[in-house]
C-alpha cells in the first residue's frame, strides 16, 4: 500500500469536510479522528509496539485537548465544566492505559466517547429539524 498517497487522500478528505463544517460537525470529526487512533492505540498495547503505542496516545491526548480547549468555559455552564472534567479523565486513563499496558482502560475511554458521541449526534439532528422548520416558514 502507498502510505504517502493514503495520507494525501486522508488530509485532502479531512479538509473538504471540514472546510464548511459547523461546530457540531468539527466535534464529531475529531470524535470520529480519535475513535480511530484509539483503536489503533489498543492495537499497540495488545502488540506491545511500544514506540507506535506512545505516538498513538500522544495523538489522542493532543484531540482531547483541542477538543478541552475549544469549551467555552464562561458560557457553557454545568455542561462545559462536565465535559472538561470527562476530558481530563479520558487523558488519565489514557496515560494508565499507556503505563500499564492495559488495554481494556482504551476500552473504557472509547465507550465514554461513543456516548458522548451519540449525544453530539443527537445535537446535530436537532439543529438539523431546527434549520428544516425554519427554512419551511420563511
Amino acid at each position: 500500500m502507498d502510505h504517502d498517497a493514503y495520507h494525501h487522500y486522508h488530509a485532502v478528505n479531512l479538509h473538504a469536510q471540514t472546510a464548511n463544517a459547523s461546530p457540531v460537525q468539527l466535534v464529531l470529526i475529531l470524535l470520529d479522528g480519535l475513535l480511530e487512533e484509539l483503536a489503533r492505540t489498543r492495537a499497540h498495547i495488545a502488540a506491545r509496539r511500544f514506540t507506535e503505542k506512545a505516538g498513538s496516545l500522544d495523538k489522542c491526548v493532543d484531540i482531547l485537548n483541542g477538543l478541552s480547549s475549544a469549551l467555552d468555559t464562561e458560557r457553557g455552564g454545568e455542561a462545559v465544566d462536565n465535559l472538561a472534567r470527562l476530558y481530563d479523565y479520558c487523558s488519565w486513563r489514557l496515560y494508565r492505559a499507556g503505563s500499564d499496558l492495559d488495554p481494556a482502560m482504551v476500552d473504557e475511554v472509547a465507550g465514554l466517547l461513543r456516548t458522548l458521541r451519540a449525544g453530539w449526534q443527537d445535537v446535530q439532528a436537532q439543529d438539523l429539524r431546527r434549520s428544516t422548520v425554519g427554512a419551511a416558514h420563511v
